[in-house]
């Protein structure tokens, strides 16, 4: 990002981010941003945007999350004094928070592979909005004493804590402080964090869009092994574990190209086409 564009987008105010970051969106043009040249994201980023499924996965997701608060509840009425609080793992972006509005900016920006100035200055001035069903599920948990901690995995630079708990803030879901949000710059590995929660509550359930923001074992290079290692899991999914639709960043992008966010090069653009083939195990 040039100077001129981070002083502009710098200067900009919360609530300015459809016209600041649309700027950004504009920028010089380039032969990938000619309306002949179509993003090979386009389609994901289409069906991210427009489809009824897509919401209703989410609705869904958390009527899940709901149904297993009210039965963990009831469990609890029947348990001892001092039974340790009840309580939610989530992930965030993509599970709580959604990146639809930064996919659109990338796509109009003529770019074919995850921006990473473009999602800091989006994260920054409060671009994600909450994902169908989230602040419901998360005031309705608030409501019966059951609290939600967010882990997510971020870098901003020193500030990410901050940006992080604000973008909660803004997008009106419950429990969005420091107390109950952990933005990790340094590893992309949830478990520790994870941990120190389950330690003081019992969690009822993990909330995600990626297999690494259930366990750690799943983080691994191959498309294959990730597949077979939630399949020996599969009875876990829709109980302990709650899984949200993200088909255009995440680690099953790693187990093809061997990093989350591929930078745009020829071979990255065939890579994704044979993958769309079934040709990349």
């Amino acid at each position: 990002m040039g100077i001129e564009r981070r002083t502009m987008l710098k200067g900009l105010g919360a609530g300015s981010v459809a016209g600041g970051l649309a700027m950004f969106a504009a920028g010089p043009a380039k032969a990938d941003a000619s309306p002949d040249v179509h993003s090979i994201l386009s389609a994901a980023v289409a069906w991210r945007v427009t489809a009824a499924e897509r919401d209703m996965l989410y609705r869904q997701a958390f009527n899940i999350a709901c149904e297993k608060l009210d039965s963990a509840l009831r469990g609890v009425g029947q348990q001892r004094r001092g039974a340790r609080p009840l309580a939610f793992i989530s992930d965030v972006d993509d599970t709580v928070l959604s990146s639809n509005s930064y996919w659109e900016l990338l796509i109009a920006a003529g770019k074919q592979a995850f921006d990473d100035e473009l999602w800091d200055a989006w994260v920054r001035e409060n671009g994600p909005i909450a994902t169908p069903g989230a602040v419901e599920f998360t005031r309705y948990a608030e409501s019966r004493g059951v609290e939600v901690f967010y882990v997510s995995q971020r870098d901003q630079g020193p500030d990410t804590q901050q940006i992080g708990v604000a973008n909660l803030r803004h997008a009106g879901l419950a429990f969005a402080d420091d107390a109950h949000a952990v933005f990790q710059r340094e590893s992309s590995n949830k478990e520790p964090a994870q941990q120190a929660i389950a330690d003081k509550y019992e969690v009822i359930a993990y909330l995600g869009d990626n297999l690494n923001d259930f366990r750690r074992r799943y983080y691994v290079k191959s498309v294959e092994e990730r597949r077979t290692l939630a399949t020996e899991d599969a009875d876990r999914f829709g109980r302990d574990f709650i899984l949200f639709p993200n088909n255009t960043d995440g680690h099953w992008m790693r187990a093809i190209f061997g990093t989350s966010e591929p930078a745009d090069t020829p071979e990255y653009r065939a890579r994704m086409l044979l993958a769309a083939q079934g040709k990349v195990l």
